[in-house]
Parts: structure tokens; C-alpha cells; sequence
């Protein structure tokens, strides 16, 4: 999903960040980028199309000219009111002509380019049914830290997000969840992000007992009952940009071994954020984490990345993964989320969005990390 347009950039922000995307592409040997609809599109250009269809709609930003949006004509008038429209041509194609024939006369015949992950099957294999002579690759793969770093306003806007989301489970503490499904906790859940300000939620994860063992578990309608450990996690898009944030409660009062797991939990949460600062590579944040969770010997059950990157969506670079050797720069932000999951019993998890600062690292979120009991 694209989500909202931000509404806190001008003009001027967006032209830059093309010719930003221009240059970046240019030093990684490319041609240029082939941007579809999407989160790209939207940090770009301002423009989220409402309906993303078959017809071709891409940004195409070389070097050497200016900015083209390829659009239908029959969806130009909207894309002439984006916020960056102002900085790009539009050249729109009809129903029953060839929008590749449109695209590839801006393209060189034999150039590499980077193209959204997220653009259509059909819309690669028909530009390269046009222009043989091309090849591509993942704009990931190619330019991995192009919206990794955040400027004041985006960072101010994220903050805005953690905010609504620590308000959220501030209220979620306060609703019953004895006795009441998971599906129902989650509804409360997606409420709340709404009344706080949230125009897209994008997931609601009430993971109880035996589920709370599934880090991606889908709500579902088994009943939450006394003594379960319950996994939340939830997020989505608050004026354009991502909030995600877990929290890991108890119904009732918790055994010894479930505060011992939890408190491990915690600690190694403590430890991925006390790493964070410029020049730490990113695996270095998972590593910090993943040891407090091993030495306490529960590594096995420690089955994810440490962390994703956030921004005009709620998952983007860049990961704290073991393998991930990029340095981390002042302004990246990501989630720092170990988490145990024991199949079959429970599992726990402790998230906060967190911002690289000059000398380390800040918290976007900041609701209280001990296990809270619920009724």
C-alpha cells in the first residue's frame, strides 16, 4: 500500500530528492531508475496514485534529463497535482497505444537501471521485450540506503508516529482481555491507532499463549484466557510515515520462568539499542542483542533479524541482520526488536523504533519495557 501523501514537504524537497536519486544511481553505474508506484514513488514525487492498475505508470530519472512520470491519460490530471509535479515532465500514453514504445525513448538502448521492487512482472518483461539491449536490478539491491536517511522533518514526523503508538498501548492496557478473542484486542488495537491519528493501520499481531511462538501470527479467534502471555505488535502510517512498536503483557499474574524470559528479552532489547551509534555496522545492533538472548541459552528460539528500517513505510532498509555490513549514519531509523519464541508454550517480544544519533542512538518509543500484567 502506498498510504497518504505528507503534506509537511515542499516542492523544493521533493526536486531534491530526484536529483539526489539521479546522482546515487549515476555513482552505482546505472543508467538511471525506473521508479513504479509506491513507497518510492511517493518519497519522490508526493504522488500515490489511488488505484495502482495494469496500466504503466513509472518515474524514469536519469542524469542526463529531466525527470519523466510515464502516466495514463486518463490519470494525468491527478498526477499534474502531485506535490513534485512541478519538478518532472508528464508524458501520458492512451489506451491502445504501447506505454514501453512511450518509456523507451527515454531510456539508452543498452543501459543498466534500477527499477521498484514492487513494479509489475509485466511491466519489466515489456520493457525488456522492447529493449533487449537492457538489463536491471532491484532498487534495493542497487541504491539500499536511498530513503534510509531521514531529515529533521521526516524524524520529527516518525516521532509523531512512536508517540501515537506508545499512546495506543498506554489505552490497550486498560481494556479487558480475559475472557475476549484475539480478533477482538486487535480491533481495540486498530481503533486506537485511528483516534491517535493513524490514517493507515497496517497490522495488529495479538498473539496469545501458544501463538505468542509465531512472531508473524494471524489474529485469529482463539480466546484469550488467564495466565497467557500475549505478544502485541501494531504500527502503521501516521501523516505518511511508520510507527511499529511491540510490547509483551501478562494476563494474570506470570510464572517465574515467563519473567525470567521476559526479563531476558529486555535486557537484550537494552543491549541493540546501548550499540547503536555512527559507524557500528548494522549487524553489530543484532549481534549486541542476539548475545544476551544465546548466553542465557535461548538462541535457538531466537528466530529473526534484530531490526528493519522504517520511513514512508513501515518495513524498507536498512536490517540489523547478521551479514549486514552497512554503517549506521546519523538519521537512519529502525526497529531494535529481539524477541524468544518457546513452539507450543509462549513467546515474547519488546520493540522500539530507534533514530542514530550524533554520538548514539535515540528511542521513538518509550512506554515502559517491564512486563505489564492485564486483566
Amino acid at each position: 500500500m502506498t498510504g497518504s501523501t505528507p503534506t509537511s514537504f515542499t516542492a523544493d524537497d521533493y526536486r531534491s530528492r530526484m536529483e539526489r536519486a539521479a546522482r546515487a544511481a549515476a555513482d552505482a553505474g546505472l543508467a538511471g531508475l525506473l521508479v513504479a508506484p509506491g513507497p518510492d514513488m511517493v518519497w519522490l514525487t508526493g504522488y500515490a496514485p489511488t488505484a495502482i492498475t495494469e496500466r504503466l505508470t513509472v518515474l524514469v530519472l536519469t542524469p542526463d534529463r529531466p525527470p519523466v512520470l510515464v502516466v495514463p491519460t486518463l490519470e494525468a490530471p491527478d498526477a499534474a497535482k502531485a506535490p513534485g509535479a512541478g519538478s518532472l515532465t508528464l508524458r501520458d500514453w492512451t489506451d491502445g497505444k504501447d506505454p514501453y514504445a512511450a518509456t523507451a525513448a527515454l531510456l539508452d538502448a543498452t543501459g543498466r537501471f534500477g527499477i521498484s521492487d514492487n513494479a509489475w512482472a509485466m511491466h519489466l518483461l515489456g520493457l525488456q521485450q522492447t529493449l533487449p539491449g537492457t538489463s536491471y536490478a532491484s532498487l534495493t539491491d542497487a541504491l539500499p540506503m536511498l530513503r534510509a536517511v531521514k531529515d529533521t522533518v521526516e524524524l520529527n514526523l516518525l516521532a509523531a508516529a512512536g508517540e501515537a503508538a506508545d499512546a495506543t498501548y498506554e489505552e490497550i492496557l486498560k481494556v479487558p482481555f480475559a475472557g475476549r478473542r484475539e480478533s477482538d484486542v486487535a480491533g481495540d488495537l486498530a481503533d486506537l491507532l485511528r483516534r491517535f491519528g493513524h490514517s493507515q493501520v497496517d497490522f495488529t499481531i495479538v498473539a496469545s499463549g501458544p501463538n505468542g511462538a509465531n512472531p508473524h501470527h494471524e489474529v485469529g479467534d482463539r480466546v484469550i484466557q488467564r495466565g497467557d502471555m500475549v505478544v502485541l505488535d501494531f504500527g502503521g502510517l501516521k501523516d505518511g510515515y511508520g510507527s511499529d512498536t511491540s510490547r509483551t503483557v501478562h494476563v494474570g499474574e506470570p510464572t517465574d520462568e515467563e519473567r525470567r524470559v521476559h526479563d531476558i528479552v529486555r535486557e537484550a532489547q537494552e543491549a541493540g539499542f546501548r550499540a547503536v551509534r555512527p559507524g557500528v555496522a548494522c549487524q553489530d545492533v543484532d549481534r549486541a542483542a542476539r548475545a544476551v538472548v544465546n548466553d542465557a541459552g535461548y538462541g535457538e528460539y531466537f528466530i529473526h533479524r534484530t531490526g528493519h528500517g522504517i520511513g514512508v513505510t513501515t518495513h524498507e532498509p536498512p536490517y540489523m541482520i547478521e551479514g549486514e555490513e552497512q554503517p549506521l549514519v546519523p538519521g537512519m531509523c529502525f526497529s531494535v526488536e529481539p524477541g524468544i519464541y518457546l513452539p507450543g508454550r509462549f513467546g515474547v517480544r519488546i520493540e522500539d523504533i530507534v533514530t542514530v544519533t550524533e554520538d548514539g542512538g535515540r528511542r521513538l518509543n518509550d512506554t515502559r519495557r517491564e512486563m505489564a500484567v492485564v486483566d
